[in-house]
């Protein structure tokens, strides 16, 4: 098994509901380990549009990288996300941010996710489930940090997975 990290994110239709989704197909091809806090952002690059709730969820999985790759695709497919305009508004994305401690740089995936250092709303929920999560080369994550905490972000009082609150009501 490996241990995976998945950021989530969504600005579309029900976030909450989106990202509640998304961790019931994670459950379905891995063991959910941890969830973070769910934090909303406002979306960086891209054309204007609305506010996203992100999070990240560790995942222990047999799958290989590609192989829960094609199955973050499926479950954001499921949920309406459609590939029109990059950084778009999106009903869901899920990024895998990391993989154990592999690096992987193939067609359409590279582990570490390339930009994970320059975004907050990626680095402080992680660091929430995964504190002492390291790059491929040993360094540790939170050593590396410092440049995005000047970033805005806010922390939602929602759980994923308790489907009686949500920020969309």
């Amino acid at each position: 098994m490996s241990r995976c990290a998945i950021a989530a994110g969504s600005n579309l239709g029900g976030r909450s509901g989106h990202l509640n989704a998304a961790i019931d197909g994670l459950n379905a091809i891995g063991d959910v380990v941890a969830i973070s806090s769910v934090y909303e952002t406002a979306p960086i690059g891209g054309p204007e549009q609305g506010p996203y709730l992100n999070a990240v969820v560790l995942i222990d999985t047999a799958r290989t990288p590609i192989g829960l790759l094609r199955e973050l695709l499926l479950i954001e497919r499921a949920r309406g996300r459609v590939r029109h305009e990059r950084w778009g508004p999106r009903t869901l994305d899920l990024d895998l941010i990391l993989f154990d401690r592999l690096a992987v740089d193939e067609p359409g995936l590279t582990v570490p996710h390339p930009r994970m250092l320059e975004r907050r709303f990626v680095l402080e929920p992680l660091l929430e489930v995964w504190p002492d999560a390291r790059m491929p080369d040993g360094a540790a994550i939170a050593a590396s940090t410092e440049s995005v905490w000047t970033q805005e972000i806010r922390r939602i009082d929602m759980v994923l997975g308790d489907r009686s609150r949500s920020v969309d009501q």
